[in-house]
């Protein structure tokens, strides 16, 4: 069942019960996405610079990069493994 029909059922039972009708769909689109809007703004304007979107973003694609970073490194540690780079300066050397 689309819209249209869901609307000419729910005005039938409004006939029947002698209630008012119901809008009819989209008759209040425009003012609940400006609303939605509004309220984006709103909360644009309250948050906290460090809590909006774009900076958890950057902190959370930041530690991440650290923390790889640092697993990396430290595996190479542990292991005593070289870079390709040392490797084959090591080789030149010898």
């Amino acid at each position: 069942m689309n819209a249209g029909q869901q609307h000419l059922l729910d005005l039938y039972r409004a006939a029947q019960r002698g209630e008012a009708a119901p809008p009819a769909p989209g008759t209040h689109t425009v003012r609940t996405a400006r609303e939605i809007q509004q309220w984006h703004h709103f909360r644009a304007v309250v948050t906290a610079p460090a809590d909006r979107l774009p900076s958890r973003l950057r902190r959370a694609v930041r530690s991440t990069a650290t923390a790889l970073l640092r697993r990396e490194t430290g595996l190479r540690r542990e292991t005593g493994a070289t870079g390709a780079r040392d490797g084959a300066a090591a080789r030149v050397a010898s």
